[in-house]
């Protein structure tokens, strides 16, 4: 069974724009039940991203996702040294800040990417971010994703694979 992994803008985007807490409750019901049945997970990198704002998403994620939900990705540093040696393989397209971004140890993006590729018949990366493949003064996590061989879709896409409705 494929494991989903929801990168930060999975919760924050549906939150501050398509999906808020206090109007899609069936949406945020449905996010909960993948959870407690274990189809969607996140790591510890996506926890600390979106517990910095003390706000209704940060209350709803304490309430109501499992204790494991948020993995530890300090079991994946093998894997991450893939992402990292593919990031700064791509120093002559990406700009310097580019890849310090994205290998910046406080950001989930490459930590993301690396948990995904630890197990990357299994764990499916779920993101909003759309592959710029010319942009050079960002690391986009598909352009990463298709670089490292890592599955990666959208929010709708992880719902339509997974045969779900809300």
């Amino acid at each position: 069974m494929s494991i989903y992994i929801a990168d930060s803008n999975f919760f924050i985007q549906a939150h501050r724009v398509s999906y808020p807490l206090d109007v899609a409750f069936s949406f945020w019901n449905k996010v909960k039940q993948l959870a407690n049945s274990g189809k969607i997970i996140s790591i510890d990198k996506v926890k600390d991203e979106l517990f910095d704002k003390n706000d209704a998403l940060e209350e709803w994620c304490i309430l109501n996702l499992p204790d494991d939900f948020f993995k530890d990705t300090s079991t994946e540093m093998v894997a991450y040294s893939k992402v990292i040696n593919w990031a700064v393989s791509k120093s002559g397209h990406f700009l310097p800040n580019a890849i310090n971004e994205f290998l910046d140890s406080n950001e989930a993006d490459a930590f993301i990417v690396a948990y995904a590729l630890a197990d990357s018949s299994n764990r499916i990366v779920v993101t909003q971010e759309i592959s710029e493949p010319y942009r050079k003064n960002k690391v986009k996590i598909p352009e990463a994703c298709n670089g490292l061989n890592v599955q990666h879709v959208n929010m709708m896409d992880m719902f339509r694979q997974l045969g779900e409705t809300f």
